[in-house]
């Protein structure tokens, strides 16, 4: 496409794991970003097939055939954006040019701490790249949007994190909450587990029903949580976290608790005053009004996270719940967000805040 001054060049990105979830929502985004032009899209198993037969909805890259993921298929692109199993994107990102942008929607580049990596992942860590939440508070000062203008290797949050992340953080860095006594309980939609067949995650099997996974400390999101908040000012975390996953296709609902820190308190009003300033600003996230619950069918296809903050005071807790759409705010949309802010793209451009319902 020749560029104008009112027509800009448009910036070429190649999908690699386009026939995945995470993949798939990226194109289904991209196809309508104003600045985006789609060009290589990669997978392994499904290398060959055309995308119409594993991706339906997407109509206007239906008749594209996927190429085997390799440095050379994604090679020539502006923007490379990797949707593949963890442990898989640090060997491709690494054959990749400096001055390519690259997102990984994987772990592999999360986390800051090698020893953390190893003992959730249980392999070798790829490397820690700046971190693509730009709501994230940073203690000295500003968001995590400042370290990410320019970046050209970007790794993309897990969609619970991001969940609890956004819930507690702003009691966190007003030092507000107690930070080493966190509870979390999160309900899942199942395309957060992917698309692998697994018999667990068979509708016969799932619907109707509701089941915890990774209970006592397993689960890898973990470390990712803790590293937030430590970035947003608390000096220890400990955290219980707990997903379930429920009978509906996208979605969290993180329910996250914590104690006061010794020394403070706060009644309802002043506790909504912290998460008002801290969210005032933020084109998606929303404190809702009081006594208005977050709801994940109201953040479905949008890049939203809905926000509530209430006062246990019986049980002496502040209660914070959150709803999002795992595949966008969680995921494909925190990717082009994060995007926007690296190239200097208006920061909402390819994104909505509209649900869709029923």
């Amino acid at each position: 496409m020749v560029s104008t001054p009112s027509t800009p060049a448009r910036l070429r990105v190649a999908v690699a794991g386009a026939s995945g979830y995470a993949g798939g929502e990226f194109l289904r985004l991209a196809a309508q970003h104003p600045s985006l032009e789609i060009g290589a899209l990669t997978a392994h198993a499904n290398a060959g097939s055309r995308l119409g037969a594993l991706q339906p909805h997407l109509r206007s890259l239906a008749d594209r055939v996927l190429a085997p993921t390799t440095a050379e298929a994604l090679a020539g692109h502006d923007v490379v954006v990797l949707g593949l199993p963890h442990g898989a994107s640090g060997e491709i990102a690494a054959q990749l040019p400096d001055d390519v942008l690259v997102l990984d929607l994987g772990a592999d580049h999360r986390l800051a701490s090698a020893a953390d990596w190893r003992a959730y992942y249980g392999s070798e860590h790829a490397g820690t790249w700046p971190y693509g939440l730009p709501e994230l508070v940073v203690a000295d000062g500003g968001t995590q949007r400042d370290r990410l203008v320019g970046a050209r290797r970007i790794a993309v949050p897990g969609c619970n994190v991001t969940a609890v992340t956004l819930g507690l953080q702003p009691g966190v860095a007003a030092g507000l909450l107690d930070p080493t006594d966190l509870v979390a309980v999160l309900a899942n939609g199942f395309s957060g587990a992917g698309k692998a067949l697994k018999p667990h995650l068979l509708a016969a099997e799932g619907l109707g029903a509701a089941s915890p996974y990774a209970v006592g400390g397993t689960h890898r999101h973990i470390p990712e949580i803790t590293q937030n908040l430590r970035t947003a000012g608390a000096h220890a975390v400990t955290i219980s976290f707990t997903p379930t996953l429920v009978p509906m296709s996208r979605g969290i609902l993180a329910t996250a608790t914590a104690r006061f820190a010794p020394g403070r308190h706060a009644d309802a009003d002043e506790l909504r005053a912290v998460w008002e300033a801290a969210y005032a600003h933020e084109p998606f996230v929303e404190l809702l009004p009081a006594g208005q619950w977050p709801s994940t069918a109201a953040t479905i296809g949008s890049n939203t996270a809905l926000v509530q903050v209430a006062l246990d005071e019986a049980a002496g807790r502040v209660v914070t719940v959150t709803a999002i759409d795992n595949l966008v705010k969680g995921t494909a949309g925190q990717a082009v967000q994060a995007m926007n802010v690296a190239l200097g793209l208006p920061e909402t451009a390819g994104l909505v805040t509209e649900g869709v319902a029923p």
